[in-house]
């Protein structure tokens, strides 16, 4: 157990000084979803109650993880695609503690995040400070799951040049699927019910609710993070496979 340990994290080192070598994507990662939060709170929380910071600061943070897949999934594509992880193959290292450092090297810049949108949110709009924040932060922890096994799913499938195009998919899912930018008033309910069973609403209403205060224990909060939980250990769980399943073939 502790050689596993200390592999994970020698490998989460290597990782996270392999992040840092290309601070282009963090500031991307970081600045576009920032650049909308400001944007819309200006322009338009005074129309809708859709974009009063309450509910946009949370919901930034969430679609600010869908752009982790692509940053992980490009990290682990290219790592394939070199003779690095081949390197590694033939350690004693296992497929499992491969993912889990993938997933630990994104936490600092999830962590970023969460503080940075909820920072910037309070500070165009005070009455979003409160205990809820540090719930709120708490639970994106765990959204950002979802989206990082996603993307260590999709860097152990495709090359880094098809990366972006699948995970463009789950950026869009996220930024229309969630409802974040638009009233739910006029869908039918077929497409109000397709929303909640995909993970991406749920995730947004999930920190929304944890910040704002929960009515409805389950339907606010138990039953959002069963789904969310659920996606997120088929999508480890499938990350594991297929890169146990990459490890032999090499």
């Amino acid at each position: 157990m502790r050689k596993s340990f200390s592999r994970i994290l020698t490998l989460t080192g290597r990782n996270i000084k392999e992040i840092l070598r290309d601070p282009l994507s963090l500031v991307f990662t970081l600045g576009f979803p920032l650049l909308l939060e400001v944007l819309f709170y200006l322009i338009f929380h005074k129309m809708t109650s859709q974009f009063e910071m309450k509910y946009l600061a949370p919901g930034i943070v969430v679609f600010s993880q869908s752009f982790l897949t692509l940053f992980v999934g490009i990290l682990l594509a290219t790592d394939r695609n070199t003779s690095f992880l081949t390197r590694l193959y033939v350690s004693r290292a296992k497929s499992f503690e491969f993912v889990l450092a993938y997933a630990l090297a994104i936490v600092p810049i999830v962590a970023v995040q969460s503080v940075l949108f909820f920072l910037v949110g309070g500070i165009l709009d005070a009455s979003i400070f409160s205990i809820g924040i540090v719930y709120a932060i708490l639970m994106s922890f765990i959204t950002s799951l979802l989206f990082v096994a996603t993307g260590i799913l999709l860097g152990s499938i495709v090359n880094e040049k098809a990366v972006g195009g699948v995970a463009s998919i789950v950026i869009a899912g996220q930024s229309i699927l969630s409802g974040m930018w638009f009233p739910l008033d006029g869908l039918g309910k077929g497409v109000i019910t397709f929303m909640n069973v995909l993970p991406f609403r749920n995730a947004s209403q999930l920190v929304q609710h944890v910040m704002n205060g929960v009515e409805d224990a389950f339907y606010d909060f138990g039953l959002p993070l069963i789904i969310i939980l659920a996606y997120t250990l088929v999508m480890f769980v499938l990350a594991v496979v297929v890169f146990r399943h990459k490890m032999k073939a090499k």
